[in-house]
């Protein structure tokens, strides 16, 4: 048997270590990523949050690692028996002289060709201009009528409820239950969003559903429903799966929410920030009012210090009277003494003169004078004498003592006036003021 060292050797032996490195060090460089399909089997996924699973087709196997940081991102939940496409790199573990795979990323091994199918739809809907924000309708700010078509359960419509209850609970919610997954899911959509839009009773409609793969979804990448919610009246909120999933219906619809929540927070104004704008602008109301009654107040005051009383009026209406009748007296004495002094000048003329006939005419024409003074002195206090009594009529008819003398009562309570039945209330003590004095009484009934 020929031995594998001989003194006369120059080849190196490497230690089982060294080996192993140097078939990582080979492994590593000559395939750093590869793209490889085959069948989940053996999946484990332990506290850690780490997935680890064998890849494996008819005739071989091969153990792969996902640990927790990349596989938050896979969009569908694997199982033992799916089959899938993993990008990944080769790794060899040295201690154990395991070969396995160390996977970046998952996805159906179906979801390649509906990724190509989303993406033909979606670059011939946009050079149609079906996503131009030209096209987009605004939501409204205060909807009062939401329609949400999802599956009645699930996370997502308990989800969009809470959060309209919790931010304004006054909107009328209306669930247009319908399939989100499966092969009729489109048209069960598409039904009950024509249905929501041709009834026009909804300010707003929501299609909602929750995350998963792109297969999941497939029902919001049909194309017929896309043009129903391009041609849709009222305006539409497209939340479908989670932050990171993308759809057709995200495109087209009026505005595209992150997840179902995101929708009920957009169409759903929040109570809290309504509540401080009421208290605000309640504070402004007031203080409005506050400056018109304040200013009514002050117009009250003028108008009430430009109120005289009756019988202010009465007392200056009689001073008035009075300087009349001194008025009248004093030009009566001064016409009586004008007619003295002419009298007396004629009486001396007379004696100068003293011709019995001019005498005797004097006399005559003293006569008739004295006859015009009494009457022109008569007539002059006649005519002040009415105008007296047509004004102590004046003043008798807005005299509230001669409404009083006519049967009428005044009567008040706490010493105001009492203009309705609703100023007093049953067993009120009340006061009537009649012409000659005052009647204290007790409602019986109003």
């Amino acid at each position: 048997m020929k031995n594998f060292t001989t003194s006369a050797s120059q080849e190196t032996a490497f230690t089982v270590s060294q080996l192993n490195r140097q078939i990582q060090q080979l492994l590593e460089a000559s395939l750093p990523w590869i793209l490889v399909e085959g069948e989940i089997s053996n999946l484990a996924k332990p506290s850690s949050g780490h997935w680890y699973f064998s890849l494996k087709d008819d005739k071989a196997q091969i153990r792969c690692a996902m640990f927790k940081g990349k596989n938050a991102a896979v969009r569908f939940k694997p199982k033992d028996g799916d089959m899938v496409r993993l990008r990944a790199r080769v790794t060899f573990y040295g201690p154990r002289g395991d070969c396995q795979l160390s996977v970046e990323g998952m996805e159906s091994a179906g979801e390649g060709a509906l990724q190509q199918a989303f993406e033909r739809l979606k670059n011939s809907l946009q050079a149609e201009g079906l996503f131009a924000p030209e096209h987009k309708k605004p939501l409204p700010t205060k909807p009062e009528r939401v329609a949400i078509i999802t599956s009645p359960v699930g996370a997502a419509v308990r989800d969009m409820i809470i959060a309209f209850r919790r931010r304004f609970p006054l909107t009328e919610l209306t669930i247009l239950p319908s399939l989100v997954q499966g092969q009729d899911a489109a048209k069960n959509i598409l039904r009950q969003l024509q249905r929501a839009d041709g009834s026009g009773h909804f300010d707003a409609i929501i299609l909602g559903r929750g995350g998963g793969s792109l297969e999941d979804l497939w029902s919001f990448n049909d194309e017929t429903l896309a043009r129903a919610i391009f041609a849709a009246n009222t305006p539409i909120v497209s939340a479908v799966g989670h932050e990171t999933d993308f759809t057709i219906a995200d495109f087209v619809a009026d505005v595209r929410a992150a997840t179902p929540t995101a929708a009920a927070e957009l169409l759903s104004p929040d109570r809290h920030q309504l509540i401080r704008q009421i208290e605000q602008q309640e504070k402004q109301l007031v203080r409005r009012m506050s400056r018109i009654l304040e200013q009514c107040q002050q117009q009250l005051d003028f108008m009430t210090k430009r109120i005289r009383h009756p019988k202010e009026r009465i007392e200056q209406q009689q001073n008035q009277l009075e300087q009349l009748k001194r008025r009248l007296q004093q030009s009566m004495q001064r016409k009586v003494l004008e007619k003295q002094a002419q009298t007396a000048n004629l009486a001396h003329r007379l004696e100068r003169n003293s011709p019995t006939r001019r005498i005797d005419q004097d006399r005559q024409k003293l006569k008739d004078i004295d006859a015009r003074l009494a009457r022109a002195l008569n007539n002059t206090l006649t005519n002040k004498q009415t105008a007296f009594a047509r004004i102590i009529d004046k003043l008798n008819l807005v005299s509230p003592l001669n409404t009083l003398a006519r049967g009428y009562a005044i009567a008040s309570k706490d010493k105001q006036v009492i203009r309705s039945i609703k100023d007093v209330e049953k067993g009120d003590a009340i006061s009537v003021r009649v012409q000659d004095g005052i009647i204290s009484c007790e409602v019986t009934d109003n």
